[in-house]
């Protein structure tokens, strides 16, 4: 949302001072509101791309557009959504920004690991959900995650 300021009528009511450090202020926090903004919308059309390909099989190695695996399901969606990421799991873990559980949000990536090694990876549903494409003979769904051994990754 940008608001349009008429300036001369502005400096009147507030005087230069005023309206310097509303300009400065509103350039500083902009940024970041847009930012979050964003990835926020990214986040969410990435899930809803996941949550469109509930029952599709899972097949090691692919990405889409009927079949998946995991980093494959979570590739596929934020390409849809308009971001770029790389192939693997762990690929995936590197390339975002580690957030705690505690900040985690809808369409953000929960990564399931065994001490430093990141195995699997879904996206964050809510209420301790993810969907992802868990393995042979499954299929994509939505699952609570099932383990305390996970980290969360938000897409930039």
């Amino acid at each position: 949302m940008t608001a349009q300021v008429h300036v001369p009528s502005l400096l009147a009511r507030m005087g230069t001072a005023s309206v310097l450090t509303m300009a400065v202020t509103s350039t500083m926090l902009a940024p970041g509101l847009v930012a979050d903004a964003e990835a926020a919308s990214l986040s969410t059309k990435a899930l809803k791309v996941a949550a469109s390909k509930k029952g599709a099989p899972y097949k090691y190695g692919a990405a889409g557009p009927s079949r998946f695996d995991c980093s494959g399901l979570t590739l596929y969606s934020f390409k849809r959504a308009g971001k770029k990421l790389p192939r693997t799991a762990q690929q995936q873990y590197n390339k975002t920004r580690h957030i705690s559980s505690s900040h985690r949000k809808r369409g953000d990536l929960v990564f399931f690991h065994s001490g430093r090694s990141v195995y699997h990876v879904g996206i964050y549903a809510g209420a301790g959900r993810i969907w992802h494409s868990p393995k042979t003979g499954d299929v994509v769904r939505l699952a609570k995650i099932w383990s305390k051994s996970v980290w969360y990754g938000r897409v930039r």
